[in-house]
């Protein structure tokens, strides 16, 4: 798989998966610290120490009879080795064979590389060598075939691209117009899944610019493409930098937050919905909160966005206006809060993508940087004194 490919391209792979002719129950028995898991594609974990070693049985192809109707439960399918939907889309595939048929079931010929430790060899049993020095992600087998077994399919063609620095190849790449609707029926837990790995995995600017170049963009992003259409600032450029800065991070070898790049890729949707009217009797902060909701809810018509991550983007985003409000209680509440660091960051980058807030990114910058006394001095620089009630007489 991925790990022989790397090795192969003289890259340190990010881990190693083992295939084997034993089935997932056969390879439990053998170890005591193994489990089974997943239902559409089972898979054995088998821990030693704190790894987590990933074991695969060898794949066969499916029964061309086990079809499902689309709406079909999972009750209807539980127990069936082998199904697919109607529209072709795989719904079980642990249907086991050899190595052979393995490899004839991998995505991609650069992934269907082996290696074994007889003879110490790579066993190539389609076109992945040649794919390596080409330079090329190809598909095996039909491209529309293997699509509709499994849509995201096409999502990790991209992924590979980017990550590689490979194109792909022409067969491979025609049907992504014809066959892009076909992400509508994966579910969205796995496309916010895949949409992490395509944003996270070091190459993000690459993979959002190849995802709306080949127009699968608006299978994940579609709120946020149509916003960008009616905005009046460049917020397209936001999140180049938002990818860009990722990227650097990563390969830095700093952590990312999710968090941070949903707050960058909604941003477009979020000014959208807050430049709508009030409603009678609703104040600035109920608005923001009502604007907050309505994008989150768009996008999850296309991909789940866990809690955990809705949360600290909402955070980023409400900490945009503390920091704009000069005075003494707002900036004394920003600075204190868990989230400064991220929502000051996501200020700098709002100012680099050409919002004038009259730098607003170096006062704060200047305040951070600064002793207490200095700090003291910029606030009541800026807070205007409150005006005293009159007393009734």
């Amino acid at each position: 798989g991925g790990g022989v490919r790397d090795l192969m391209l003289g890259n340190k792979p990010k881990d190693f998966d083992i295939a084997t002719n034993a089935t997932p129950e056969e390879i439990k028995r053998l170890f005591k610290n193994a489990r089974i898991i997943g239902r559409r594609f089972k898979i054995v974990h088998i821990r030693f120490g704190r790894e987590i070693i990933e074991v695969t049985t060898f794949r066969a192809h499916h029964d061309p009879q086990n079809e499902i109707a689309d709406d079909a439960s999972r009750r209807q399918i539980r127990g069936l080795d082998s199904a697919h939907s109607s529209s072709g889309m795989i719904l079980r595939d642990n249907v086991y064979g050899d190595i052979d048929q393995d490899a004839l079931q991998r995505d991609f010929t650069v992934n269907a590389l082996y290696y074994t430790v007889d003879h110490f060899r790579v066993l190539d049993f389609s076109t992945g060598m040649e794919d390596l020095d080409k330079k090329e992600i190809r598909i095996i087998g039909d491209p529309a075939t293997r699509y509709r077994e499994d849509p995201v399919r096409m999502l990790r063609a991209i992924r590979f691209s980017a990550k590689l620095g490979f194109s792909i190849e022409e067969s491979t790449q025609r049907p992504f117009d014809q066959l892009g609707h076909l992400l509508n029926s994966v579910s969205r837990a796995r496309l916010f899944d895949e949409t992490l790995k395509l944003l996270a995995g070091g190459h993000a600017a690459v993979t959002f610019e190849k995802l709306r170049n080949f127009h699968l963009g608006p299978y994940l992003f579609a709120p946020t493409l149509e916003a960008m259409k009616q905005a009046e600032l460049p917020w397209g450029k936001l999140i180049d930098l938002a990818l860009e800065n990722t990227d650097k991070r990563l390969t830095m070898g700093k952590s990312v937050t999710p968090a941070f790049l949903f707050a960058a890729i909604l941003w477009p949707v979020l000014k959208l919905h807050l430049t709508q009217p009030v409603s009678p009797g609703m104040n600035r902060h109920q608005h923001f909160i009502q604007a907050a909701n309505q994008t989150f809810l768009e996008q999850l018509n296309y991909t789940a966005i866990p809690r955990r991550v809705t949360s600290v983007s909402r955070e980023i985003w409400e900490l945009q206006y503390r920091l704009e409000r000069k005075n003494k209680r707002s900036i004394e509440a920003a600075f204190s809060h868990p989230r400064f660091r991220a929502a000051y960051d996501f200020l700098l980058l709002r100012e680099q993508a050409g919002e004038n807030l009259g730098a607003l990114g170096q006062w704060w910058t200047d305040f951070q940087n600064g002793d207490t006394k200095r700090k003291i001095q910029m606030i009541t620089a800026v807070s205007r004194p409150s005006k005293r009630r009159r007393k009734r007489t």
